[in-house]
Order: structure tokens, then sequence, then C-alpha cells
């Protein structure tokens, strides 16, 4: 038994969604022996996010039908699980965390898996606005179902045209809603995807009954009616108001620690922060990523266990090295959009259109030969193919690529050596 992973040592984590909770299942079954202390403000037992604004929103099911682990899980991995809790500081001196109830819990090894949480952005009257919600939480979704459930027209403005937005919008739809999106940019989906992509949801919104409108800032909410109101003088009645328009990683214990921040909690190919004793994983850190040769900051399940899973090893004397490529996916009614790669800074887009289907294709970031990424809609072997290229660094052949009757096989689709 190792120095660092004595019977006698703890480990204590804040945040137990996806990261937190991968992280300590992961670290027991590394081999650590002595306690881990799972904290999270949410009184409810850690479940998947993602499918909050797309499945679990349009089912009637409780949220024990989508929990990352069952009561019983932490109890036989000997993990102690306090929810409920907030952390109000830590004592890097003292190597211990201090509660909002004064409670004071020390630590050997200290997890920061504290995410982020939704904008509510500073618009004129939305502090009075009846029945606006953000979407982030188990609470969020059951205030947004009784508030749909209770109202009479079930008029909803979703405010922002990003993945969340979208989402809530499609699965609200499917609830009988009358859906309309308003999204201040020129597009929607405009800082993570080509044109293209997002021409395609927004037809497939109209398509579906909801109105996408681009080019609206809003700029208050009236209380009395719960008008929504843009500056160009358009204005939307809502009985229910969902926001969606980015959020803020939540940085503040680690910034009052002093631990180093930059555009996260900047963390080594360990997870390790700029304190030897702490850790961070998940949408909160800013991390180097060996593939893209940058420093990143993802929101994404992937990239919050991958990291957990590093931590983890590392802590328990093994040396891993993050080097993932980041995926995502989207589901809007029928549609899946699957995601690899990061496409910052493509200069060509490509896009491969399958025979005999309209609603499966792919489209492939390039800067100059290099992939970036492939966004590929209902189409796996796509999203399969694409990852396999980039992390291989393959060079694709346009002209095959983009020729639905060459079969989508690797060996068809690379440039002759």
């Amino acid at each position: 038994m190792s120095e660092t992973n004595s019977i006698d040592k703890t480990c204590v984590v804040i945040g137990a969604s996806h990261g937190g909770v991968n992280f300590a299942f992961a670290l027991r079954k590394e081999g650590w022996e002595g306690k881990i202390i799972l904290l999270d403000k949410d009184p409810v037992l850690p479940y998947h996010r993602p499918p909050l604004s797309k499945a679990y929103l349009t089912s009637e099911d409780a949220i024990d039908k989508n929990l990352l682990k069952s009561a019983e899980s932490y109890e036989k991995q000997a993990i102690t699980l306090q929810l409920g809790v907030t952390v109000k500081s830590i004592n890097r001196t003292e190597n211990s965390i201090a509660l909002t109830d004064e409670t004071v819990i020390t630590y050997d090894k200290l997890v920061l898996a504290t995410g982020a949480r939704a904008i509510i952005p500073p618009i004129k009257g939305i502090d009075q606005a009846k029945n606006l919600f953000p979407l982030r939480t188990a609470g969020d979704v059951e205030n947004i179902r009784k508030a749909l459930q209770t109202s009479t027209t079930k008029n909803v403005v979703v405010i922002g045209g990003g993945y969340i937005g979208l989402e809530t919008a499609a699965s609200l739809k499917k609830l009988g809603a009358n859906v309309t999106v308003l999204e201040r940019e020129e597009r929607i989906l405009a800082r993570v995807t080509a044109p293209i992509m997002s021409d395609f949801f927004q037809e497939l919104h109209a398509k579906n009954g909801v109105d996408v409108l681009t080019h609206k800032n809003v700029v208050s909410i009236c209380p009395d009616s719960n008008t929504v109101s843009c500056s160009d003088g358009s204005t939307y009645e809502a009985d229910l108001i969902i926001v969606g328009v980015g959020i803020y990683v939540n940085l503040e214990l680690a910034k009052e620690a002093a631990i180093v921040i930059e555009n996260g909690i900047k963390v080594d190919e360990t997870a390790k922060t700029s304190d030897a004793n702490i850790y961070a994983i998940g949408d909160c850190t800013f991390h180097f990523n060996p593939h893209y040769d940058r420093f990143i900051r993802l929101e994404s399940v992937q990239n919050a266990v991958d990291q957990a899973k590093i931590a983890a090893a590392t802590i328990c004397g093994k040396a891993p090295v993050y080097n993932s490529i980041p995926w995502f996916w989207s589901d809007q009614y029928d549609i899946k959009l699957q995601m690899v790669g990061l496409s910052t800074g493509y200069n060509k887009v490509l896009l491969r259109k399958e025979e005999g289907d309209l609603q499966k294709f792919s489209i492939w970031y390039f800067k100059d030969e290099e992939l970036l990424a492939v966004d590929a809609i209902n189409n796996a072997k796509a999203y399969v193919l694409g990852t396999k290229f980039i992390k291989e660094r393959k060079l694709v052949d346009p002209l095959k690529l983009t020729d639905p009757t060459i079969p989508f096989k690797p060996l068809n689709l690379v440039k002759d050596s």
C-alpha cells in the first residue's frame, strides 16, 4: 500500500454530476482504499444531464429513472454522498474545505468537478417574469413541465438558438406547445457549426411548426403580461419562457483559493491544477489537447468522464495522459446529429450527401488539407470514419468524399499516397 493511497487518506470531490460521480467510482476501481466524500448542492441523487432537454423532458418519468448510479451503488463502493450541501471555501494551507453550515472537512486530495450554471442575461424585467426557467437541472425540468401543464394557450418563447434551446424547442413542440425561438445572431448555431448546418436545422424546425427567428435581440420582458420584446420592436406573448443563452463556469471556489485560472481552471495532462493536491475535471477545466496542440475548454459529458478516469488513475500512482478527440451529439425530432472534433479555424467545408435520403448527410471541416471535425446527420458511419481519420490524421480525398456513388469505406476516401 503506497503512502498516497493508505486507508487513512481522504479524497473529497466537489460536484456530483458526470465528472464527479465517474471520478469517485473510477478512484475506487483504481485501488484507492481511503475515504471518498462526494458533495453536491443539488438535493437529488446524481442524474444524467443530456436527456433533460430531450427524452426526459417529454416523458413523465421521475428523476430516479435517469440516475447515474443507484443509491445502493454508492454504499457498496463506500462512497459518502452528501447532497444539498454547498462548499463555501477551500483552505489550501490546511488542506480543508468549509461548507456554508460551517462544517469543515479535511482532505489529502481534492477534486473540483464544479461544472457550470446557466446564464440569466440582464434583460429588463427578467427578474419579475412569470414561468421563466433555464434548463440545466432536474428541478428546472420539473418546473417547466408544471408550467406547461397549467398553461391554457401553451405559448412558449425560447431565448437562444443554440443546441439546448433547439432541443428544448423540439421537445416542447412534441408536448403540444406553440414554440418561438428568438436568436440574436444572424443564424442559429452560428458559433459552433457551418451555415449549411444552421440552414438545415432552421428548415427542420419550420417543418415541425416551430418559428425560429434570427436577428432577434431580446431587450425586455413585461412582468404583467409576460410579453417578450426585441430591439426591432417585435413582441411575443409567452406563458412560459426558456432561457438558453449559454453558461457561466463555476470558478469562484478556485479563484478564491488562488488556483491558476485561464478560461477555466487550468490543468495539466493528468487533470492536476497548480496545487499538487487538487485536481479539476469537466466543464470547469482548461486543459491541453495534444491532437489540436492547444488548450481548450469543453462542455461535454465525454470530456468530463475521460478526465475523471485520468485523474483517478493519476492519484493512484499511474501515469495516464489525456489525449481524447472531443465528441458531442444532439437529438431533435427524428434527427440525430453526431459531432466529432473541433472545427475552430476551419477554412474549407465539404458536404457529403447520401443517395436517396435527404436527411442523411455529413459536413467535413478542414484547415487546408487537415481534417478537423465532422458533423453527421443520421449517419453513424460518417461519424465513425470521421473519428478514425481525425485520430490518424489521414488525408481525405475531396473528390472521393463528396461523391455519393463511392462507398463509405476508409480505403475509398483517403488520398492515394
